[in-house]
């Protein structure tokens, strides 16, 4: 049998989709290529917006014109958050949510000995432990994603995921070490820790974020430690202070954002306001040498007038954001938020997404024209782009570079020459 993976959303996603790909591998059922039908097609779907559910039921349905015949399968966030919008999805042979991966397998073995449709989304209980599981490689990637915590108890206003993803649970550090020295065996030099509220790690466990940090950063054969979207109120000095000692840490810090302005962040349950952000970005300028600052941004929350929107506006500018993703607000059903009064037209969401992304590009390209003349390892990638092999500094700057060598997977020391808008170029200098 041969099957088709697809994920959205985020890298935890991702991670998890890997997962599923090792056990269905390990029961014979391998990938099939570009050019192949396959009998199975599973969909690995994300809801943080609504725009995100729309891609799920899209591409289920192009999947399953692709490939007439397959099993198809929809698993993931969203139909744990809408599990009776997502068990109408007739297109879907086997529905399932976030509590029960690990019995996929079962279940599609289960739909072909009979046919029947099964729909099976559990829910997420009060204690319940961090799932066991473990990736020993990625796909066409040169560095690899570990899922280290799961769940959400911050419960912004605009948010399902604390109802997708359950409560706060963390792997142990033990089990993490396990998987970082099996992907060093394998040749991964970068690991990304990733987690749904990856701050919160370590809460049911007396530990915290810090403590994983140094103890994947002491696995021998892995080169560099890199953290996914963080909180920013949860990120203490002292946090900063241990993250620096570590000659492995990466200095990227996506610190998720939302609104740069204060009244959008207060309706947004947001804990934390402008200037406590602010604080933050300047202790880590001071704690790194060469740190970039990456964000979300959203656009159009109810009640967000146009001085809301200029003073969030402006606020990215002050803060020089290497990179953002600016996204526009859209209701999300069983949400505070969706059911609060003023909500923005989508025509001025538009409008605000086209200024703010323009705001975001000029700081990119500010950024990116910071790193030329400095001298940085590059961990290349296989992508091959225009300007050359394209590979990433310790800050996340993306670099190409022209050569007749095989770089992917390696570790090289360039000079940056040039920034052009979302890249920068450089030369080998060893």
């Amino acid at each position: 049998m041969k099957a088709i993976f697809v994920t959205l959303g985020c890298k935890v996603n991702q991670y998890e989709t890997q997962i599923l790909q090792e056990r269905f591998a390990q029961a014979g059922i391998e990938q099939a290529g570009e050019a192949e039908l396959a009998q199975l097609c599973v969909v690995n779907s994300c809801t943080v917006t609504a725009s995100g559910d729309k891609k799920t039921r899209q591409l289920l349905r192009r999947l399953k014109r692709q490939n007439p015949g397959a099993v198809m399968v929809l698993t993931g966030c969203y139909p744990q958050a809408f599990p009776q919008e997502a068990a109408l999805l007739e297109e879907a042979d086997i529905v399932t949510g976030t509590t029960n991966r690990g019995s996929l397998l079962d279940l599609v073995q289960a739909f072909l000995q009979n046919r029947q449709r099964i729909v099976q989304i559990l829910p997420h209980q009060k204690g319940e432990a961090f799932e066991k599981m473990s990736a020993s490689r990625f796909m066409e990637r040169t560095r690899a994603f570990v899922k280290i915590q799961d769940g959400c108890d911050r419960y912004c206003s605009y948010c399902v995921i604390p109802y997708a993803r359950g409560p706060l649970r963390s792997k142990s550090i033990a089990d993490m070490t396990a998987e970082l020295k099996q992907l060093a065996a394998h040749g991964y030099q970068e690991v990304v820790l990733v987690g749904i509220n990856l701050l919160c790690y370590g809460q049911d466990l007396g530990i915290r974020l810090i403590d994983a940090v140094e103890a994947a950063c002491g696995v021998e054969g892995i080169s560099r430690i890199r953290l996914s979207s963080l909180e920013p109120e949860l990120l203490s000095a002292e946090d900063l202070a241990r993250l620096a000692a570590q000659p492995k840490f990466c200095p990227q810090f996506h610190l998720s954002l939302q609104s740069g302005c204060d009244r959008t962040l207060k309706a947004m349950n947001r804990h934390y306001d402008s200037g406590e952000y602010k604080r933050l970005v300047g202790d880590i300028r001071r704690a790194f040498p060469n740190p970039s600052i990456t964000t979300d941004i959203m656009v159009g929350f109810p009640g967000e007038t146009k001085a809301d929107f200029e003073a969030s506006a402006a606020f990215a500018r002050e803060i020089g954001l290497a990179k953002a993703h600016v996204f526009i607000y859209s209701p999300r059903p069983g949400t505070r938020a969706a059911d609060m009064p003023d909500q923005v037209p989508q025509s001025v969401k538009k409008q605000r997404s086209i200024r703010l992304i323009e705001v975001t590009n000029q700081t990119r390209r500010t950024f990116l024209q910071s790193q030329v003349g400095r001298e940085e390892p590059v961990l290349f990638e296989t992508t091959q782009t225009p300007y050359g092999t394209e590979g990433y500094t310790p800050n996340y700057t993306p670099v190409c570079v022209e050569t007749d060598e095989e770089l992917c997977g390696q570790i090289r020391r360039v000079r940056i020459t040039a920034a052009l808008n979302d890249r920068c170029l450089g030369e080998l200098i060893d």
